[in-house]
């Protein structure tokens, strides 16, 4: 067997079956040995942010990693921003990342780069495998760093003669180690915080879904305390029979009005809050300057170990808070305008039972997270570090993690261009994903970002660098190019027909929501 196989076996034996890939020539012999076991799910994406996008979406609800094959430093420069939003998601993720073979190095060949570099940047564990004998017991490695702290990026750099040559047997990758745990004091102190009037728990990651929402809504309970979601959330069950919870948004002024009066916050999972973006005359973060934090545990730690201590300092009950009741908008009249709040009304009355809505929606998509609070029961996950182009491959990551249920994907059309090939990918796959497309024809973010920076005259050559409406970008054309069913809907009406025939269609429908 030769190294690539032994990585194969490796991941197969330590539970990781599912490869997102975009190969080159320095994986061929890692294409080989995954052909050869076609118990390992490949899943071939056009473009490398692609794979790390699908990675990030697929560690969201499955729990467990995904590798990608990256070719070489250029290839793995390509997968860098979804890859970020990876991290800023605490997403586990095994980068498999080909590199020239070891004596070829010394050449200055077109595709070198510095590899080294370009991983450190953004994984937390690199290393490059020295020798065929090495790949085994490195890709172990790899992804036992991946597992730790509840998630880490992971890279392995194969260079191409540890592929091709002699391996060893096929190694099982360790436990992590124990995730770190607050101490007495600093429990003992959170709950005496949270006991306080006009306190709040700021609950993250593990704690926004399954059993740590649970414990976060119970320790609420007993303490008499607001609980908070910050507005980025890697993953956030919400709607009808989720426990109640207030999410922080983007506007800086909005969330400085949801903070207001508030004297203690206690941070579980999660860091404490801050602004986007500095602005000319804001300050970096939107709680009151009179407000203490205490800074429990973050997103590496044992969550549901702190929050269960905190339930039981605060003699909490056993049963959480009565659930979100079913709450729908009404229908929008069939004629009526067609914008971001009417659109919104007529998603959340089709959101199906179970659904996970993957949303990178931006500004045309504002008004969903309020008209979604009480629809039919999902997860939601949203672009997690900024870096736009996320939704429609992290889309690809969750059908293909959990293919019986209806996943709806929801961007902006300035952002899905980023990412426009994994249609392609859900067309092959034939994943089971609605997706809408605000063409509101530009990046209409960064209008609103110009006045709050202070620019309050917009020029011909600023309009000409947000907007995307000369030529027009043809969704429905894109869609069915890529070999996706797609409709393009003006009307509340028309939306409501299209997404019913999306969330019947088994398989990829593309709606173009004209704005």
């Amino acid at each position: 067997m030769n190294g690539a196989e032994s990585l194969v076996k490796t991941m197969l034996a330590s539970g990781v079956e599912t490869c997102f890939a975009n190969p080159g020539t320095s994986e061929m012999h890692f294409v080989a040995a995954l052909d050869d076991h076609p118990e390992m799910r490949c899943v071939l994406c056009l473009f490398e942010g692609g794979t790390s996008g699908a990675a990030d979406g697929y560690f969201r609800m499955a729990r467990k990693p995904a590798a990608t094959m990256l070719h070489l430093a250029p290839g793995f420069g390509n997968a860098f921003s979804n890859l970020h939003n990876a991290r800023k998601a605490g997403s586990a993720v095994v980068n498999v990342m080909g590199e020239h073979a070891t004596y070829h190095l010394k050449y200055e060949s077109p595709l070198k780069g510095d590899t080294d570099g370009i991983s450190q940047a953004i994984s937390h564990w690199t290393r490059t495998s020295e020798t065929a004998l090495d790949v085994a017991g490195d890709g172990a490695a790899a992804i036992r760093a991946a597992r730790m702290k509840n998630g880490q990026i992971a890279t392995l750099i194969l260079p191409a003669n540890t592929a091709w040559g002699d391996g060893a047997a096929p190694v099982e990758a360790a436990a992590p180690p124990p995730l770190l745990r607050p101490s007495d004091d600093l429990l003992d102190a959170a709950a005496e915080a949270l006991r306080q009037p006009d306190s709040a728990l700021l609950v993250g990651g593990l704690a926004l879904f399954g059993p740590g929402r649970d414990l976060a809504s119970r320790v609420a309970a007993g303490a008499g305390c607001r609980l908070l979601a910050p507005l980025h959330a890697a993953r956030l069950d919400r709607g009808a029979g989720s426990l109640p919870i207030e999410q922080l948004v983007y506007v800086i002024e909005a969330n400085q009005k949801i903070l207001a009066g508030l004297k203690h916050l206690v941070t579980c999972g999660t860091g404490a809050p801050v602004n986007f973006f500095a602005y000319p005359g804001k300050g970096s973060v939107p709680t009151p300057p009179d407000c203490h934090i205490l800074d429990l545990c973050d997103g590496t730690m044992d969550v549901e170990y702190a929050l269960s201590e905190l339930a039981r300092r605060l003699n909490a009950p056993d049963n959480p808070p009565a659930p979100v009741p079913l709450d729908l908008p009404e229908m929008p009249e069939p004629d009526a305008d067609l914008t971001p709040e009417t659109a919104a009304a007529v998603i959340a009355r089709h959101i199906p039972e179970n659904a996970i809505l993957v949303n990178e929606s931006v500004t045309a998509g504002a008004p969903l997270a309020g008209a979604t609070y009480a629809a039919r029961r999902h997860d939601w996950l949203p672009t997690m570090g900024g870096a736009i182009g996320q939704g429609l491959p992290a889309a690809v990551g969750a059908a293909v993690a959990c293919p019986d249920r209806k996943v709806i994907a929801l961007s902006g059309d300035g952002s899905a261009m980023y990412t426009l090939q994994s249609l392609w990918t859900m067309a092959r796959e034939r994943l089971d994903v609605t997706v809408v497309i605000y063409a509101n024809r530009g990046y209409q973010i960064l209008h609103g970002e110009l006045k709050n920076l202070g620019v309050t005259r917009v020029g011909r050559n600023a309009h000409a660098m947000f907007d995307v409406e000369d030529p027009l970008l043809d969704w429905v054309s894109m869609a069915r190019g890529h070999g996706v069913p797609a409709s393009k809907v003006t009307t509340p009406g028309e939306l409501s027909t299209a997404l019913q025939t999306g969330l019947d269609t088994a398989g990829p429908y593309l709606i173009e929501v004209t704005l």
